[in-house]
């Protein structure tokens, strides 16, 4: 078989579980005679990075076939590796590879969270798209998942496989997704032998990915109890800055860095603690730990029942049952952390570090057991598992035309046009997928409608609601978006857009054009006119709210009481604009760097980048491409918002909002730059909330 592997991360060398364990799987693939090949990508791209990976590539010791067009190209354990280091667009040298390599298979995995690879993959013409789910946060359904989207569950349903890591992650895509989920082994491990490193003279109880659903409260609470045990926490992909301050903190823990050779971390370990809360789907750090004898602590959730293989120590934790509407720094779901009971856990961990017996006890059995497993670990499962799905008829992907032409042809013409109207509804976002919270209802009420800037979600606006309405608590308990900014000021409906690209609405694609995503937000804006409301739009927002706006008035459709625009020059600005070039993913990260707004911290993280930068450049894309044209002023009133020190937004930009309407306006300006509602929170809040009063009306 010719298989290929797309993994929108680095394949080699490789820090996180995921991306080696799909390395090892594809390779050992290799070692069975089947033609491999892998697409991935470092993660942040251009030239400087393009010279790293060559130098890294070369204290590795490995031959580099071709470095030409940004792609790194070279043989690793019988693999043809292909590494985008300064290419602009994975998705088009796939598909370029999918049509060059003829594959009769293409793996994809969770480790493409927004599935802009297993997309392109399900659009090949015959391969079989097999999909590797390695975590259950990443899936699009069920109660472990942190963004829900029914348009993504139903793009995995057309893989011609989906293999879970473990039996609870089969059981979980069966149980929650109606999928057809299969548990073969896809987590391998590197060629032994594997040394006996355990010990009591051992420097640290280590924590790798120290972080809220890795179970950073649990941590830091053993290390305040035990201050004269050292620990140990290395930060990977889920450690966010205060996560990092917190660590800092104390007094006996090391940050350490991340290894290519996990023994270097194990051979200073003395136990590994695994207090997981959320529910892990295996956990490769557990089988790599108990292979080396270094005894582990581990949560008793998810798929950790399986990795410890009956192994003590299996202890308690309350898991994580909810996620907010928003992503941190390191675009991880910020979790509600439930108190925890840290007694079982000090007492497992005093018990190791005290007895010696039981110590060695633990470090054997623990060994023995994982050395049996592994002993029995090989990708044959997989491998005849592939022989299945290439064998069978790949999954249909829609209806064949001859069969949908054949139940329409005694339609009347009439009958016709009615089904394609609800056929187009049944694949439209419905208003409420646009507009979370706009159902909310509440006598007098008014809906503000608020628009990010380019690459913001709804976690934008987290925490308006409380900062618009101070000390009315009660208001809040049955309708958490309903708010009310002073008493006898009418309630406001909070109703930020989640355009679609991001969250639970990540797989969708961004419209292209200005016209296009105002015609959808126009329709899905329709049934919530009934009642007052108002536009407030940031950025490239106020573009968004401006011209939505204009829409709704071209169609005699009710306008906003207000329209808010901040930080944004007046739209006239942009009359005769002539669009720029498309630019590189290297010269746009170089203009983010340049931005307000976007820290050096996130334009490092190449996990961060591989996840943000595809909406942010389709916003920019959007934005660039926009072009005003004159039309009559809107008979709605508008403020216009803005940061004394924002270099791109001046007084005078704001001020040309004026030409925009023939009803009220007035300028506001904060203290700060770009993000002046950031750092001027209180004044902001305070205008805000004034405006809205006034202009919305007391009722």
């Amino acid at each position: 078989m010719r298989i290929l592997l797309a993994q929108n991360s680095l394949y080699y060398p490789a820090h996180g579980g995921g991306d080696k364990s799909n390395r090892l799987l594809v390779e050992a693939l290799a070692a069975l005679g089947h033609e491999c090949r892998a697409v991935a990508r470092i993660g942040s791209l251009g030239p400087q990075p393009h010279e790293a990976y060559l130098g890294e590539l070369a204290a590795h010791a490995i031959a580099v076939i071709s470095a030409a067009d940004g792609v790194v190209t070279f043989r690793h354990n019988g693999v043809d590796v292909h590494v985008l280091t300064d290419h602009p667009n994975l998705r088009a040298y796939l598909a370029e590879q999918i049509a060059r390599f003829e594959p009769d298979v293409i793996l994809s995995s969770t480790d493409d969270p927004a599935q802009m690879l297993f997309e392109v993959a399900l659009k090949t013409g015959t391969a079989r798209v097999v999909y590797l789910a390695r975590a259950t946060l990443a899936l699009p359904f069920g109660p472990d998942c942190a963004f829900p989207s029914a348009a993504k569950t139903e793009m995995l349903r057309r893989a011609d496989a989906v293999v879970g890591v473990s039996q609870y992650v089969a059981d979980y895509i069966r149980r929650w997704g109606s999928i057809d989920a299969v548990h073969v082994p896809i987590s391998l491990m590197d060629a032994g032998p594997y040394p006996a490193l355990g010990s009591l003279s051992n420097d640290f109880v280590t924590l790798v990915n120290p972080c809220a659903v890795k179970g950073i409260s649990i941590f830091l609470a053993l290390a305040g109890r035990m201050p004269r045990v050292w620990f140990a926490a290395v930060p990977t992909w889920g450690t966010n800055a205060a996560d990092r301050a917190a660590l800092e903190a104390r007094p006996n823990i090391r940050i350490l860095d991340p290894v290519d050779h996990i023994d270097d971390l194990l051979a200073r370990t003395r136990v590994l603690l695994a207090p997981s809360l959320w529910a892990e789907a295996r956990s490769r750090m557990i089988l790599e730990a108990m292979l080396r004898g270094v005894p582990v602590l581990a949560a008793n959730v998810g798929g950790i029942p399986e990795a410890m293989m009956g192994c003590d120590y299996l202890l308690p934790v309350r898991p994580i049952e909810k996620y907010r509407p928003a992503l941190d720094e390191r675009m991880v779901p910020v979790a509600d952390v439930p108190e925890q009971d840290l007694g079982p856990w000090c007492d497992a961990l005093t018990a190791l570090l005290t007895s010696s017996e039981r110590y060695e006890q633990l470090a054997c059995v623990s060994r023995q057991a994982a050395l049996r497993f592994v002993e029995n670990l090989s990708a044959a499962p997989f491998e005849e598992l592939l022989k299945r799905v290439t064998a069978s008829p790949k999954r249909a992907l829609s209806v064949p035309v001859p069969a949908a032409e054949k139940l329409t042809e005694k339609l009347s013409p009439e009958k016709r046009r009615l089904l394609a109207l609800r056929l187009r509804r049944m694949h439209t976002a419905p208003s409420n997928a646009w507009f979370p919270g706009a159902d909310a209802v509440a006598p007098g009420a008014i809906r503000l409608f608020s628009f990010p800037h380019a690459g913001g979600g709804v976690s934008v606006f987290h925490g308006w609601s409380e900062e618009l309405n101070p000390g009315d608590t009660p208001a809040r308990v049955r309708q958490p978006n309903v708010v009310r900014s002073e008493p006898g000021v009418s309630p406001v409906i909070l109703c930020p857009v989640r355009l679609p690209g991001r969250e639970n609405r990540a797989s969708e694609p961004m419209p292209a054009s200005m016209r296009e995503l105002v015609t959808a937000l126009g329709e899905a804006i329709e049934p919530y006119l009934d009642a007052p409301f108002a536009f407030y739009g940031q950025s490239m927002g106020a573009a968004v709210a401006f011209e939505l706006s204009r829409a709704l008035c071209a169609s005699d459709r009710p306008l906003p009481a207000c329209l808010i625009v901040s930080a944004a020059r007046a739209p006239q600005y942009r009359l005769g604009h002539v669009p720029g070039p498309e630019p590189t993913e290297a010269e746009f990260i170089g203009e983010l760097r340049g931005l307000e707004g976007v820290p050096p911290s996130v334009l490092d993280n190449p996990e961060l980048l591989r996840l943000l930068l595809p909406v942010l450049r389709a916003d920019a894309a959007l934005y660039r491409n926009y072009v005003y044209s004159e039309q009559p002023p809107l008979a709605c009133p508008i403020r216009a918002y803005g940061g004394a020190e924002d270099p791109n937004v001046t007084r005078e930009h704001l001020e040309g909002w004026a030409r925009q309407t023939t009803s009220s306006f007035a300028v506001h300006v904060f203290p700060g730059g770009h993000f002046f509602a950031n750092t001027s929170r209180d004044a902001f809040f305070e205008t805000l909330a004034a405006d809205l009063g006034e202009l919305a009306g007391k009722r």
